[in-house]
């Protein structure tokens, strides 16, 4: 659901407060965090779509990588998960054994386990994962602490729903898709823990929103603006090319509508870039802000005081 869509929908809801409750809905966080006691709390999360790729199994890894990005977003360590599959009725039984397959080869890969699951029919096959993991209390990473003088990192190239879209048209081969494959299949583990040796301010990974949209919730839960290096976001093989011919998925339009007004874009960064700042990611990498990056981080940006707008994108020269 486009981020318009869900906020009119959530605009009335009001959530029952707890003391417990470390992190909720307010600042449209990637888990909830629920304190136990002074030495543990509990981080879980949600995450499932239909399939973004042909092959059952590394469906199965990339929505299992997916939904377990967002414990590692939140510093957690990932404990167990369930299942939550929608499959259809003439769907062969070979390929639904190896969605589950590649979803818990990628748990194990996480250091968890499956739990259990859900299943119904449904026309359309879904497949996802509800994980819970666990953290100190006082080591939960948020996306609204980064402070001015920290600097943004990345851990993932951008560009996965453009590659993703022209895969599905057939305007790109396997081949050229492979390494978008390879990219959101890819554990945020590796990442959270070299962030962690460090140390983050804030974090937060990027998927449906796109770069820009998590990036903003960064911003305005931290009270700052964040300003990104046009020059220096990693790309996708293929994103930026099949960006400049008009390949863009439609929830990348869903996203510059409703968050274009609190973006400030420098004279010179080409249009086609900044259909990719706006491109919705599918278990996209960690955006991290962090007072010392760790050797060979990806700094794509850095945060400023508040201004009047959440996001600043500069080129090089106007740092």
């Amino acid at each position: 659901m486009g981020p318009g869509a869900l906020s009119e929908l959530l605009k009335d809801i009001s959530c029952a407060a707890s003391e417990n409750l470390l992190v909720g809905i307010d600042t449209s966080d990637d888990a909830c965090v629920y304190k136990l006691s002074g030495e543990l709390a509990c981080v879980q999360t949600v995450d499932f779509f239909p399939p973004v790729v042909d092959d059952p199994y590394m469906y199965g890894q990339i929505a299992a990588a997916n939904a377990l990005s967002d414990v590692f977003a939140m510093g957690g360590s990932p404990a167990f998960a369930l299942n939550i599959a929608c499959f259809p009725d003439d769907l062969p039984g070979d390929a639904i054994r190896e969605i589950l397959r590649g979803g818990n080869d990628k748990v194990l890969e996480a250091g968890a386990v499956i739990a259990g699951g859900h299943t119904i029919a449904d026309p359309v096959p879904k497949y996802g994962l509800c994980v819970t993991g666990f953290i100190h209390p006082d080591k939960v990473w948020t996306n609204a602490g980064a402070k001015p003088g920290d600097v943004l990192i990345l851990t993932k190239p951008l560009g996965s729903g453009i590659t993703a879209t022209a895969f599905k048209q057939g305007i790109i081969t396997p081949e050229q898709f492979a390494p978008t494959i390879a990219v959101m299949a890819t554990l945020n583990k590796g990442a959270g823990d070299a962030i962690a040796a460090g140390g983050a301010s804030a974090c937060t990974d990027v998927t449906g929103f796109g770069l820009i949209g998590h990036a903003i919730e960064m911003a305005d839960a931290s009270g700052v603006t964040i300003e990104l290096f046009a020059d220096e976001l990693p790309l996708l093989p293929e994103a930026l090319s099949l960006s400049e011919r008009g390949i863009i998925p439609g929830g990348l339009c869903r996203n510059r509508e409703y968050f274009a007004e609190k973006v400030r874009i420098a004279e010179g960064v080409p249009p086609a870039l900044q259909n990719i700042l706006f491109d919705p990611q599918t278990s996209g990498g960690l955006l991290a802000a962090v007072a010392e990056p760790y050797p060979g981080a990806c700094i794509v940006g850095r945060v400023l005081p508040k201004e009047d707008v959440s996001i600043d994108i500069v080129k090089e020269g106007q740092k």
